[in-house]
C-alpha cells in the first residue's frame, strides 16, 4: 500500500450509533459529494418580485430517517439539504411563502452530512424554514382541508434525498396531492430521488400522471454502481428509480449526473444537488409568471 492509498478516505460505511446495522455514507463519498458551498450565483428574479396574493410552495418532505437495503443494512439518510434549501432561497427570495407537509405530520428529516455549512444562501433558506420544518403539517389533512381551486399553495416540491423512497411513491395522499396539483394548474417540482413520489400517482389508477412526461433524475447507473463501490450506500437499493418512472411511461432524458434540468408543461425536474441551483432559478421564474397571470 502506498502513502496515498493510506492517507486516502475511507470507502466503508459509517456506522450510525443512533441505529443497528444503519450507516451514513463513507468518508471517501462525502469527500467526493458534498462541499462547503453551493454554486448559487445569484437570483434569477428581482428581491421581493411578486407582493400580490400571498402565495406559498408546499414542500413535500420525508418524514423517513432510514432506507432498509437489500442486503438487511439500513441507510441514514432523509432529504438532502442542498437539494431542499437552495430551491427554496430562490423561492423565498422571489416573495412567495413556503409549507411543509410529510405523510404523518411529524417532522421531516435532513441528511445533515451533507449540510455546505458555508453557503449563506442555504442557511438563510434553513433559518427561514426550520420552525415549518420541525412542525409540519399533515399530508392527510392538507388533502382534506386545504385543497381546491382557490388553495394558497401555487406549488408542490418534492425535495430529493433517498429518504423519497421510503412512504411517498406508496400514499394514497400523495397521489391526490399530484392529482390535485395537475388538474388547477399548478407548478410541480422535483429533482433528484424526489420524483419517486410521482409512482404515487398510478396507485388505484392504472396509469401514472406523467405518462409521456420527460424529466431529469439521479441516475440508476449510479445507485447500482458507483455510490455501492465508494461506500456513499451500505448495500444494493431495493428498487432503481429511474427504471420505476420508465415503467410507468416517463421518459427520463439524462444517464448521468450533471446538474440537467429540464421543464415539461407545469413539471420541473433536475438530475442531483448540481441542480438544485438552476432548478430553483427556474421555479421561481415559473411562480412568478403564474402568480402574475392569476392576479
Amino acid at each position: 500500500m502506498t502513502a496515498d492509498q493510506q492517507d486516502a478516505p475511507s470507502t466503508t460505511p459509517t456506522p450510525d450509533p443512533a441505529e443497528h446495522r444503519a450507516y451514513f455514507p463513507s468518508p471517501y463519498s462525502l469527500d467526493a459529494y458534498t462541499s462547503a458551498r453551493t454554486d448559487f450565483d445569484g437570483l434569477a428574479t428581482e428581491r421581493g418580485a411578486w407582493s400580490g396574493r400571498p402565495w406559498k410552495v408546499l414542500v413535500l418532505a420525508t418524514d423517513e430517517r432510514y432506507l432498509p437495503m437489500d442486503n438487511g443494512t439500513m441507510f441514514s439518510t432523509g432529504n438532502h439539504p442542498v437539494e431542499t434549501l437552495l430551491p427554496l432561497h430562490h423561492v423565498l427570495e422571489a416573495g412567495f411563502g413556503v409549507e411543509v407537509a410529510t405523510l404523518s405530520g411529524n417532522p421531516a428529516k435532513f441528511e445533515w452530512w451533507a449540510y455546505p455549512g458555508e453557503d449563506d444562501a442555504v442557511r438563510s433558506a434553513r433559518d427561514a424554514v426550520l420552525p415549518r420544518w420541525r412542525a409540519p403539517k399533515s399530508l392527510a389533512e392538507v388533502v382534506e382541508h386545504e385543497l381546491g381551486d382557490d388553495s394558497e399553495y401555487l406549488a408542490v416540491f418534492v425535495p430529493g434525498g433517498h429518504g423519497a423512497l421510503s412512504g411517498l411513491p406508496f400514499s394514497t395522499d400523495v397521489r391526490d396531492l399530484l392529482e390535485w396539483a395537475m388538474r388547477t394548474d399548478r407548478l410541480v417540482v422535483s429533482l433528484c430521488h424526489g420524483p419517486a413520489a410521482f409512482l404515487a400517482s398510478r396507485i388505484g389508477r392504472g396509469r401514472s400522471l406523467f405518462e409521456g412526461y420527460e424529466m431529469c433524475v439521479f441516475p440508476d447507473a449510479l445507485d447500482a454502481g458507483a455510490n455501492i463501490d465508494i461506500g456513499y450506500l451500505p448495500g444494493a437499493l431495493p428498487w432503481l428509480l429511474g427504471a420505476a418512472l420508465q415503467k410507468d411511461g416517463v421518459r427520463v432524458v439524462n444517464d448521468d449526473m450533471s446538474g440537467r434540468c429540464t421543464t415539461d408543461r407545469n413539471v420541473i425536474t433536475g438530475d442531483s444537488p448540481l441542480a438544485a441551483n438552476e432548478l430553483g432559478r427556474r421555479t421561481a421564474t415559473a411562480l412568478l409568471e403564474k402568480a402574475r397571470a392569476r392576479a
